[in-house]
């Protein structure tokens, strides 16, 4: 069993606040990846604030959430006002837990707008793969195709802009629109006086860390400034699916003053 997505996915995965069972998502996770998405894993005890600007910054498809704290109706009727309140209304909410989350709870979720709450049940009547591909397939759309002058609002900063920018550049480089917006940025990027610093190593070198120490120092020494990281991982040859896992060891990025993707 395995799925061919038409678009390419970006799914954001954490497990919920006060929640330390990643196991399961640890395994979801990589069942995405192995049918082509790229899977932005967050770690475990993440707030609904890291996890819808992390989406947001992201211009991610989906959110998948594990909850085993009994939290989760909070937790994700908060997510889903959330998302609407900035505008990203598009992305889906997926969540699961066990039987700690009542039958009654999944469908008040549902009713609220949460996209699918997989059950036991569901695991039974689907298997582990089934659901994931179910997930894929609610979750294959395009992002980037519709721009809509977000180039000219550049100075303004905003994470939704820029997601969406960097979307249209990744998937739809072909289109006039995209080409149209591309010369307006780079325009703009002759002018910029923003110095560019590239960091590579081999994996385990110590990167993430390193950069994670230079964010922190730099939002301590710059308190009127801004800073964005681009991180870079390698797709897998088959599957063109990959694991980004940069935000679980940085820790200064939960900083409204802080992009990254």
């Amino acid at each position: 069993m395995s799925y061919t997505p038409v678009n390419k996915i970006r799914i954001v995965t954490a497990a919920s606040l006060f929640d330390g069972h990643d196991a399961a998502i640890n395994i979801m996770r990589r069942i995405m990846q192995s049918n082509g998405a790229e899977v932005i894993h967050l770690g475990h005890d993440r707030s609904v604030q890291d996890v819808v600007d992390c989406a947001i910054q992201e211009d991610a498809n989906a959110i998948a959430m594990t909850s085993y704290q009994g939290g989760h109706v909070e937790y994700l009727k908060y997510m889903y006002d959330l998302l609407k309140e900035k505008g990203c209304g598009h992305i889906k909410i997926f969540a699961g837990g066990g039987g700690v989350i009542l039958p009654t709870e999944i469908e008040e979720l549902h009713q609220y707008g949460i996209t699918r709450i997989y059950s036991p049940d569901d695991g039974r009547a689907m298997g582990l793969e089934g659901m994931i591909i179910d997930l894929l397939k609610q979750s294959d759309y395009p992002t980037g195709n519709q721009l809509n002058g977000e180039a000219g609002h550049l100075i303004n900063k905003n994470p939704k802009d820029i997601g969406k920018l960097i979307s249209a550049a990744e998937n739809f480089s072909e289109l006039p629109e995209t080409q149209a917006m591309l010369k307006n940025i780079s325009a703009q990027a002759a002018e910029s006086k923003t110095p560019i610093l590239g960091i590579t190593g081999t994996g385990g070198s110590g990167k993430s860390s390193l950069v994670d120490e230079i964010v922190r120092r730099y939002l301590l020494d710059f308190t009127d400034k801004t800073i964005g990281i681009i991180s870079v991982d390698p797709s897998k040859r088959k599957t063109g699916g990959a694991l980004l896992g940069d935000r679980i060891r940085m820790n200064a990025i939960r900083n409204n003053r802080v992009y990254m993707r």
